[in-house]
């Protein structure tokens, strides 16, 4: 229909039932949560992960209360892009009544001048990269969603929290 989703894509959330996704992207795995709103505050509706970007590549997903929900195993490496795109399509088959309102992602090193959560966009992923060096097996395979999110749907908001905010003096 004319008002679905094109494949590899969710819709943006207007409403109250409207989903986050937070991302964790490692060198090997891309971990994943969804969580909704409840009453209480955010719910976590499912979780999972991606592993063996660079081998053989296996997804688990699970439920909140632990129930399996999704299992597939590839006798190829998916990598970072493929992994993300598995990942998508399985959220957008999950995601019944519900939109995707935003992407939260995990950085490892936000640098001097990024401590707090903020929003992402192309200058920020770029003075991002600039950290490259400083967690050369974290911070690139951090940015790689970011940027493929960037690139895919630039409508929706995307958010870093980055691990050095932890050890900041405030």
């Amino acid at each position: 229909p004319a008002h679905a989703p094109r494949h590899g894509h969710l819709k943006v959330a207007a409403a109250m039932h409207a989903a986050t996704l937070v991302l964790n992207a490692g060198s090997s795995s891309l971990k994943f949560s969804l969580f909704t709103q409840g009453a209480h505050g955010p719910e976590l509706i499912q979780r999972g992960q991606l592993d063996g970007l660079t081998t053989t590549s296996r997804f688990d997903a699970k439920s909140a209360a632990g129930a399996a929900l999704g299992h597939r195993q590839w006798d190829h490496a998916l990598g970072h892009d493929g992994a993300l795109e598995h990942i998508v399509a399985f959220m957008r088959d999950q995601l019944t009544g519900q939109s995707l309102a935003g992407v939260g992602h995990r950085v490892v090193h936000g640098g001097m001048k990024h401590a707090k959560p903020l929003r992402l966009d192309a200058a920020v992923l770029a003075d991002l990269a600039q950290f490259n060096s400083l967690a050369p097996l974290h911070q690139p395979h951090n940015l790689t969603p970011i940027r493929l999110m960037l690139e895919r749907r630039p409508d929706l908001p995307q958010v870093a929290c980055f691990d050095t905010a932890f050890h900041r003096a405030q």
